[in-house]
């Protein structure tokens, strides 16, 4: 059940507290005062009001001031104040406009007037509050799915060891891949996701295949080709992670047509698969696997250059190597904190 709205009502005259408040309280409106400036600053310490009703002409402290104190406290700074004035000259308007007023009601009041503009700004105020909450609580869920999803990913670096840290290291660079061919935003965030999960599928291959210390024969090949089509089949479901399908189903596509699972050539492949798909082949050319040791970095960028235009999106490779530079292995291997 949705509490009462809370207008705190800031006048020296306590005729003027008193009428304000005959004319909201029959109207849903809890009303709590103060006979100043100062006291006004102490009340929203205790209670954050949903609008406040600031008279101008006040002793000590006048609503202006009250005003811009108000607006440098961050708990109370989106709270809307209309300001209750008899001064009706412009200069008086914009003096409170710059002490952060949300709107003027002169004196002397008009009852209907006042009750429009108060329910006007209490429904503004609980609207902008709502999306508030609803985007902090987006936001909150985003964060837990994403640790989750980076949960998944470990696991499956530490069920081979031989990979351990690889999809870490295939997302940081696919990110700053991505960043040179203009991906940002959301786009850049569903590419990081699904670089994390490139192989999620591979948890429905056996050990007795993902974890052998050799080359695979032709059956194991057509086992371990399936897990693109499995990583599709647990990730499908899930739709928070509908746009992020692309790396985990399409990183094994090749550019000339002969990769898997769908067989997709050239530009038909989705970028966010062919940005990955040269990443992933430095990646695995780059260190230990359990069949082969690491390749040394002149010839893994010569075998990333040899496979552009058949394997790899040439125009990808060459952006890649040219990121790479003249960067030294081991800053390579930092980077990924192998």
């Amino acid at each position: 059940m949705h509490r009462q709205p809370i207008v705190l009502i800031v006048d020296d005259d306590p005729l003027g507290r008193e009428f304000l408040a005959t004319i909201l309280a029959p109207e849903g409106y809890t009303c709590i005062f103060a006979a100043s400036g100062s006291e006004a600053i102490e009340q929203t310490h205790h209670s954050i009001p949903d609008l406040i009703l600031l008279d101008v002409m006040m002793p000590e402290m006048d609503g202006f001031e009250v005003c811009r104190r108000l607006r440098a406290d961050p708990d109370v700074a989106l709270v809307p104040i209309l300001l209750v004035t008899a001064l009706d000259d412009q200069r008086s308007r914009v003096q409170g406009l710059e002490a952060g007023a949300d709107d003027f009601i002169s004196k002397p009041l008009n009852r209907i007037e006042l009750r429009a503009r108060v329910r006007t700004i209490v429904r503004l105020n609980r609207f902008r509050i709502m999306l508030n909450e609803r985007r902090q609580a987006a936001k909150e869920l985003a964060e837990a799915y994403d640790a989750t999803l980076a949960g998944w990913s470990r696991a499956l670096d530490l069920r081979d060891h031989e990979t351990e840290g690889h999809s870490r290291r295939v997302t940081e660079m696919t990110l700053r891949l991505a960043h040179l061919f203009g991906i940002s935003g959301p786009e850049l965030e569903q590419i990081r996701r699904g670089a994390l999960l490139h192989d999620i599928g591979k948890m429905g291959i056996p050990d007795s295949i993902l974890l052998k210390p050799g080359p695979l024969d032709d059956e194991e090949w057509t086992v371990m080709r399936r897990h693109p089509n499995l990583a599709y089949m647990l990730l499908k479901p899930i739709r928070y992670l509908h746009q992020a399908l692309e790396i985990p189903l399409h990183h094994h596509e090749r550019w000339d047509g002969s990769g898997y699972p769908r067989g997709l050539a050239g530009d038909a492949i989705p970028l966010a698969a062919r940005l990955f798909a040269v990443v992933d082949v430095w990646d695995a050319l780059s260190n230990d696997r359990p069949y082969r040791a690491a390749l040394p970095p002149h010839q893994v960028r010569r075998h990333l250059s040899e496979l552009a235009g058949t394997h790899l999106d040439p125009r990808v490779v060459a952006v890649f190597l040219e990121m790479l530079g003249d960067e030294p292995y081991e800053s390579e291997r930092q980077l990924g904190g192998t």
